[in-house]
Order: structure tokens, then sequence, then C-alpha cells
């Protein structure tokens, strides 16, 4: 069930290994998705934006738990690349650990905040109590969604992408039967399709269990292995937080693009609501080469293979740069049918703005392919502060979006909140990524030359 990417072709392996984590990054999606679709068909308009609506403080706490467990499982990726199987059970072990103790504090302060920020938030009063209901029952499910991103952040540490995928697929199904089950035959709104998320989360991360114990017997944790010193919480902690609250202060300047939607009304929410849907399926892909780059470079970094990581970032640009280039047409010209398919016929012009959304997010996405390349090569490599600052600049240029161009523009100056945020986030990354790479070259030629001279040694010989 573990691979090693410490060996093989890097694009034939970054592929391999990043193809089921984009199908599983997409069933990911559906769980949001499935509720968009069947609430906006079924219900209507105003239950779709409350759902939608929601996405931003969904992001802001659960895109925390998400980076923190990605976050954790580095070092645990590291030490599978070294082939020190303790540190890997230790590594895990403190992840668990950690883990808890960050959901309870979540879970407790996200339940109790959900109305004061959705008013703060000036969401519409005529979808408030259902945007209210709806995020609450999401927050009472956090257990269950840090259930399988723990796990499933682990198995992916150790080269096994594609049970998490499994297991996803499993739970996609679940919820949208659940969500005709909750919304067509018991009639319980948009309630009823937040249960249904909560219930296939449980379900997939219950999958994970048996399975690394039958299956993955590197990961059986032992009571020795409980024992985690101070240290090596520290740790797991300096990675953990930092990716975690870089995924939180990105989400905090999607918050302030819905303030600024929720001036603009239901209709520019909704439209808002669907082209984001359709924007971050496509951009899973290039989500899950930036995924891959970090259990890749992780691995070869803990092996101290560094030939092998600028060779597998060379590698992985060029295929996630193709794929940039061919979505941006597609959306370009088909990107008003696939609004379509949430929004309904009925109004041009919430097609034309989430139409427009797509275009102007879809020609950058060339931009966004290397951003995601480089900040999760650098998370592999151990590297938490310079993604924290490049989620900073981010957050920034969000903001700047959201207030002034949203103010001077309306809709479509909202909709370069994203495309802005990509442009500030790489100006870190870049100046990161060119004083690691040196530094990543000395260290390479160093192995090179000390493997020589152990060869010349006649002690060696």
């Amino acid at each position: 069930m573990t691979k090693n990417l410490t060996v093989g072709n890097p694009a034939l392996l970054i592929l391999s290994f990043a193809v089921p984590l984009f199908i599983g990054n997409v069933f990911q999606q559906f769980y949001n998705m499935a509720d968009a679709f069947i609430v906006g068909r079924t219900i209507g308009i105003n239950a779709l934006a409350a759902v939608g609506s929601t996405g931003s403080l969904n992001f802001l706490i659960l895109g925390f738990l998400m980076g923190f467990c990605s976050g954790a499982a580095i070092l645990t990726s590291q030490r599978f690349g070294a082939g020190d199987e303790r540190g890997i059970r230790r590594s895990f072990a403190a992840t668990i650990i950690i883990s808890i103790g960050v959901t309870a504090v979540l879970m407790t302060v996200s339940i109790l905040t959900a109305r004061p920020l959705l008013t703060l938030l000036r969401t519409p009063a005529e979808i408030l109590d259902d945007t209210c209901r709806y995020i609450t029952i999401i927050y009472w499910g956090i257990p269950t969604a840090l259930l399988f991103n723990l796990l499933a952040n682990t198995m992916r540490a150790v080269g096994d992408s594609r049970t998490p995928l499994l297991f996803l697929v499993i739970a996609c199904i679940i919820n949208i039967i659940l969500d005709l089950v909750f919304i067509l035959v018991l009639h319980t709104g948009v309630e009823g399709a937040a249960y249904a998320t909560v219930i296939a989360q449980l379900v997939s991360g219950l999958l994970c269990i048996p399975v690394i114990i039958k299956r993955i017997p590197i990961l059986n944790i032992s009571k020795e292995d409980w024992r985690v010193e101070t240290k090596e919480i520290w740790e797991h902690i300096r990675l953990a937080l930092p990716v975690g609250f870089q995924m939180s202060i990105i989400a905090i300047g999607t918050v302030a693009v819905s303030y600024a939607l929720n001036k603009l009304g239901t209709a520019s929410v909704a439209a808002f609501t669907a082209a984001a849907k359709i924007d971050q399926t496509a951009t899973m892909v290039l989500n899950s080469f930036g995924a891959a780059m970090t259990t890749y470079s992780a691995q070869n970094y803990g092996a101290r293979k560094i030939d092998r990581i600028r060779r597998g970032m060379i590698q992985c640009s060029f295929i996630s740069c193709a794929y940039s280039i061919v979505m941006g047409l597609v959306f370009l010209f088909f990107g008003r049918s696939f609004s379509a398919v949430f929004l309904g016929r009925g109004s041009d012009e919430t097609l034309s703005m989430s139409h427009a959304y797509l275009i102007i997010n879809s020609s950058c996405y060339l931009l966004l392919s290397m951003l995601f390349i480089i900040r999760q090569s650098l998370q592999g490599l151990g590297d938490s502060v310079t993604p924290t600052v490049a989620g900073i600049m981010e957050l920034l240029m969000r903001i700047f979006a959201a207030i002034i161009l949203g103010n001077l523009f309306g809709f479509n100056g909202i909709c370069f909140a994203s495309p802005l945020a990509w442009l500030g986030a790489m100006i870190p990354l870049t100046i990161a990524i060119v004083f690691t790479m040196k530094r990543l070259n000395r260290q390479s030629l160093q192995q090179r030359v000390r493997r020589k001279s152990k060869c010349r040694d006649p002690e060696y010989e």
C-alpha cells in the first residue's frame, strides 16, 4: 500500500501519485457541489445562495484543519523517505495528539461565532437563517472532517494516494443519496444537505481505520510510540500550524470577497457560487500536482536525493502548465454552459456574471499552476515561513480587489480577487525557490564530492 517516490522516473511517479489525488479532490468538491446542485434545483436560488454564502467561513475553519493535517504529515513523509520506521509511527502518534486538541478548540469557537460572523458579513436577510442552520451543522461535524483528513494525509505521506480516493468516491455517492433523501423525501431543507455532508465524511474516515491496521503495518502505533516527547510535538506544530494558518489567511481574503458580494445582492452571490464551484473543480488538477510535489519533495529530501527534487519540479511544471492552457480555452468557449448546470437558463444576467468569473480566473491558471508547485515543494522541504508570507500577500490582494475594485467595477472587479492574490503570492515564493534551489544544488554538489572521495579512499575500497 505504500509507495517510494525516491526511485524511478519523476514525471511518471508524480503523475501516478497526482491522478488519484485529483480524482479524490474532485469527489471532495462533490460534497458541496452535490449540495449546491440539488439545493439549487429543488429548493430554489435563495437556498443555493444560502449554501454558497457559507463557503468563505467553511474555508476559514475547515481549510485550517485540512492544512494543519497536511503540514503535520510532512515529517511523516520525510521519515518515510529516510527509511525511519520508528520515526514514522512516532510522527503519526504526534499528529493524532495535536490534531485532537486543535479540533476541540476549532469546533467550539466555530459554533459560537457562526451567526455573529454571518451577520457581520451582511448576509442577505432572506437567506440568513438558512445559512446559519447549514453552517452550524457543518461545524458540529468538524471531528468527522478531522478523522478523514488526518488518516488520508498520513496514508499519502507514505505514498498511498489511491485508498483515500476510493473512500472519497464512496462518501460522495453516500452524500448524493442522502441529499436526495433528506431534501426530497424528508423535506429537511438546507439542513438536510449539511447532515448528508457530515455523515458522508464520517463514513470516509471510518473506512480508513481498518485499512491502516491491516495493510499499512508501518503505521501501526505501539504503546511505546505514544510516548512522544515535547520536542517531537513541537516539530510537528512548527510545520502544521503555519500551513493551517496559511489556509485560514487565504480564507479571510475570501471572507472579504463574500462581504463585498453580499452588498451586491443575492444574484451576485448565486453567480459567484456557481462559478466558484466550477473553478474549484478545474483547479483541483493544479492543486493535486502541488500536493503530489509535497510528498515527492519530502520523501526525496528525507532520502537526501536533491537532484531528483529539481527534476521533479521541472517536469511537473510542464505538465501542469499544459493543462492550464487547455482549461483556459475550455472556459472561454463553454463556461456559460457549465454555469447553466447550476443556475438553469432562467437568468441571463446571472449566467453572464458567472461566465465572466470563469474567463477572468481561467486566463491566469498558468500563474496558479506555478504557485501550487513552488509552494507545496517548499513545504515538503520543511519551509513553513515562506508559504505563510505568500498567504499574507494573497490576503492583502484579495482585500484590495474586494474593497477597491469591487466598489469601482462591481462584480467584475471582485472576480479579479483570485488572480491578483496568486500574483501577490508568487512574489515571495519566487524569491524563496531561487535561493532554496541554490542551497540544494550546493548540497547536491557536496554529496557528489563526498561520494567520489570515499571511492578514492583505499580504506573504503
